[in-house]
């Protein structure tokens, strides 16, 4: 998905937004265990219940880069791995380039990617409850749901109020760059994530200075409100998996910059909140398309919101977040001309009988 889940800011020029410097404190470097020569190693997942351009470029995480033709590169904790696929292959592949343990690494990977949910099951029952999904699910298969570190999507999410997906990724990029560096792949640069201790030697003004406009309150209030927490921040988040839906948002919403939808993204990518339903503009027009059509033209408001959420729920059940994931990703230029060309060859076929 796109997951900003906003439309783009007006354009800001140049002088009005410097661009992102590197950060003002010294970047740590840790000794790295590399693992010499990429050593590829098939995943317990195929490409029906995995595929990586439909799972990592579609907004859900900004910390995974592209790293060759089907091929995506990030860290998971203290762990730098790649997964990639092979035209014609059906099987996914991953490499560890950095870990202490490459069999933790793995145990990791597997948890990252929700690896005990069967998306095969998963599709099967919404395609019974819905035509048009078991359309698209045809084209569109192995578009997974992450689970990621809580921390580490909090504060992507927060940098994607009223963003675009260039600047977040940048910002996210800076905010990545604080924590240890674990490695190069292809160009780009790859850290662990910073711990709350390290984020809250960042101040307001040092992300400001870094474009990070009021975005950069948000993320210092937060920090020190998650610090505050009894046990600490980490552990508080982790809690909230555990909680009912409605009260994991009304937790996340305790904390600064966190609105409804944010809190959704972050409980649906992080938190095992699998019927949490991110409701923006582009999640009303699927919603007034397919399931409440009455509604089309009406402006969309906080009390709307939960009525899309339901609609989603009511529709798919306990794992809607997952069926809304594809819908919102079929949306999507990229998949929208795919889907495209898949029909027209259809229709081309039959003219041929």
């Amino acid at each position: 998905m796109k997951r900003s889940r906003a439309t783009s800011p007006p354009s800001i020029s140049a002088a009005a937004k410097p661009p992102l410097t590197p950060p003002a404190t010294p970047i740590l470097k840790q000794k790295l265990q590399k693992t010499g020569i990429p050593k590829w190693f098939p995943l317990k997942l195929t490409q029906t219940e995995l595929t990586l351009p439909l799972t990592f470029p579609t907004g859900q995480t900004f910390r995974w880069k592209q790293t060759g033709a089907i091929q995506y590169s990030g860290s998971i904790g203290p762990h730098l791995v790649s997964l990639r696929q092979r035209p014609g292959d059906d099987t996914v592949s991953y490499c560890v380039h950095c870990s202490s343990s490459p069999k933790a690494a793995e145990l990791a990977l597997l948890d990252f990617l929700n690896a005990e949910i069967s998306l095969a099951e998963l599709w099967s029952d919404f395609s019974e409850k819905d035509p048009r999904f078991a359309e698209l699910a045809k084209h569109l298969r192995g578009a997974r749901v992450l689970r990621q570190d809580p921390l580490e999507c909090l504060i992507q999410f927060l940098c994607s109020s009223n963003n675009n997906i260039a600047r977040i990724t940048k910002m996210v990029d800076f905010v990545s760059s604080l924590g240890l560096h674990l490695g190069d792949i292809d160009g780009f640069e790859f850290h662990q994530f910073p711990s709350l201790d390290r984020l809250s030697k960042v101040s307001e003004d040092e992300l400001r200075k870094a474009g990070f406009g009021y975005r950069a309150k948000y993320i210092t209030g937060t920090v020190s409100a998650l610090q505050s927490k009894p046990g600490g921040g980490n552990e508080w988040l982790l809690s909230l998996r555990k909680m009912d839906l409605q009260d994991t948002i009304a937790a996340l919403c305790t904390l600064p910059g966190v609105g409804p939808k944010v809190a959704a993204c972050i409980a649906l990518f992080s938190l095992d909140q699998h019927s949490a339903i991110p409701v923006d503009t582009h999640v009303w027009q699927i919603a007034t398309r397919y399931l409440l059509p009455d509604l089309a033209g009406a402006k969309l408001t906080h009390k709307l919101c939960s009525r899309v959420a339901e609609a989603f729920v009511s529709k798919y059940g306990e794992y809607a977040g997952w069926a809304q994931t594809l819908l919102f990703i079929a949306e999507l230029p990229a998949q929208k001309a795919l889907l495209q060309s898949f029909s027209q060859s259809h229709e081309n076929s039959h003219k041929d009988l």
